[in-house]
């Protein structure tokens, strides 16, 4: 039995494909990839955790997180360079530095990531 090709109606809209945009503007992502490097790291991410509470000497937070007080060290001054935690003396006993986080460059580090999720 012989078939008759079967045709489809379609409008013009539907049969042309939609063209790339060549023109997207390149977003600034330079601050948000720096932030969430320093976040990947469970130590680091950690320490922010813990002063979310409010200052701790690095031994506090060596013992919470189970790591060396120099490993620690090392991680917190990844995040002093970066400006999201900062150091004061103990006004009594100047041995002992407590850390304390930046809440503002916290929270321009959460609206960057914001930004990008």
């Amino acid at each position: 039995m012989p078939t008759e090709p079967i045709t489809i109606e379609t409008n013009d809209a539907e049969e042309s494909a939609p063209s790339p945009r060549f023109d997207l503007p390149v977003p600034d992502t330079d601050d948000v990839v720096a932030v969430a490097a320093l976040m990947a790291e469970p130590v680091r991410a950690g320490i922010l955790a813990i002063l979310r509470d409010g200052p701790h000497c690095v031994c506090e937070m060596a013992a919470a997180l189970d790591v060396r007080q120099n490993n620690l060290s090392n991680h917190l001054a990844r995040l002093r360079e970066a400006g999201l935690v900062r150091a004061s003396r103990h006004k009594v006993d100047a041995r002992w530095v407590y850390y304390e986080r930046d809440e503002e460059a916290i929270s321009t580090a959460s609206e960057a990531l914001s930004q990008v999720l």
